[in-house]
């Protein structure tokens, strides 16, 4: 199977969240589950079926988090050659040319993605134009509304 790239602190994210989900809320889950079988019949125990659909949940995501750790190829951006091109995991900083705005944007993998948070994902395509470049480039997004151009003015290994 293909590795997946995600960044330093995305694995330490989804360890995190899997430590979380493994020594609490399945713990947590599993106690409900114990006291609503005690107030006798499943059938009609809401508070049961709703515990088992919780812990149904609870394990998926446990499995979703392990495949994704085991498939993943974490880079640590900062042990990059800084070779001034932008490169999976570093931070970019744009100006649009059509309204002469800065924005900033760190490239991160599919799941750790996060517009709001100027986290994009490598197969975006702001990334895909960006994938490459070197300050001072020139690039052209093909976006939803039209194309966007974007000069690079800054790229950190951060």
């Amino acid at each position: 199977m293909k590795k997946t790239p995600i960044t330093v602190r995305g694995a330490d994210l989804l360890r995190e969240e899997l430590r979380r989900l493994k020594s609490e809320a399945r713990p947590r889950v599993i106690q409900a589950i114990a006291e609503a079988r005690a107030h006798g019949d499943l059938k009609e125990n809401a508070e049961y079926h709703a515990a088992k659909e919780e812990q149904g949940f609870i394990e998926g995501r446990i499995q979703e988090i392990e495949g994704r750790l085991a498939n993943a190829d974490v880079i640590d951006v900062t042990r990059l050659p800084q070779t001034g091109r932008v490169v999976f995991g570093v931070t970019v900083r744009l100006i649009d040319e059509a309204d002469g705005r800065e924005v900033v944007y760190r490239i991160v993998g599919v799941d750790e993605a996060d517009i709001g948070a100027g986290l994009i994902s490598i197969t975006s395509p702001i990334a895909r134009a960006l994938i490459g470049r070197i300050e001072g480039d020139q690039a052209v997004v093909a976006a939803p509304g039209g194309e966007r151009s974007y000069e690079i003015i800054k790229i950190e290994y951060i």
